[in-house]
Order: C-alpha cells, then structure tokens, then sequence
C-alpha cells in the first residue's frame, strides 16, 4: 500500500453576478467536481485557501464549503489583487489533501469561463 502524500490541489470557476447564491452555487460545484475527478473523500482535506477577485463580495466561498460538510477543515478566504485585464468575478481555490496520487495524477478543475485560465489542462 502507497503511503498518502501531502498534495495541493488548484481549482478555479467563476460567477455570473455578485450574489450570495451564484458565489455558492459556483462553489460547490467546483469543490464538488475537484472531489469527484481526485477521488477524495472528506477526511483526506486538511485545509482549502479561497481567493474571490475584488468584485466578488455577497459572500465568503467559505460559507458555502461549510454548507456542504467541510465545516470541521480549516477554510480561509482572501481577495485577489486588482490586476488590470484579469478575469472578472473568478473564486480560486488551493485545497491541500492527503493522496497516494502523484502532482502528475492530480486533475486540477477550471470550471465555467475560468477554463481559459489554464488552456494546458485537458477540461
């Protein structure tokens, strides 16, 4: 049996508008997604970093994780820098889990409009 590694896994998706239940409803359809294609299950996550670009307020991507079980993993939520040019109304997350993947296995997801962040990933 492979020991489980420590691993980060990236992950990105956007919102139509700045609300409460695109920003959640885009959340846990990333988080979901990021789960499904890895294979994680809940007690692998040791802790998730979300970063929402600045014109992404209603509400923290971190609300929306504890919704959906992550309540008992260590969350943070932090704003992008104000690039000029970067994509509007993006919610990043780094999501660091226990695997016995290898960096080369993990399938990083980009979801919605921010699939064009990273056009070197198969989608």
């Amino acid at each position: 049996m492979t020991t489980p590694t420590l691993r980060a896994l990236r992950g990105a998706t956007t919102c139509g508008v700045d609300t409460a239940q695109a920003i959640t409803e885009a959340t846990v359809e990333l988080l979901g997604e990021m789960m499904a294609r890895n294979g994680v299950e809940h007690d692998d996550v040791v802790s998730v970093m979300f970063t929402t670009t600045p014109d992404l307020i209603a509400v923290f991507p971190a609300t929306a994780a504890r919704e959906v079980g992550f309540g008992d993993v260590p969350l943070l939520c932090a704003s992008e820098i104000a690039v000029p040019g970067a994509m509007a109304r993006c919610v990043r997350v780094l999501m660091h889990l226990y695997t016995t993947r290898s960096r080369a296995e993990l399938h990083h997801v980009y979801l919605r409009k921010a699939v064009s962040l990273r056009d070197d990933l198969p989608s």
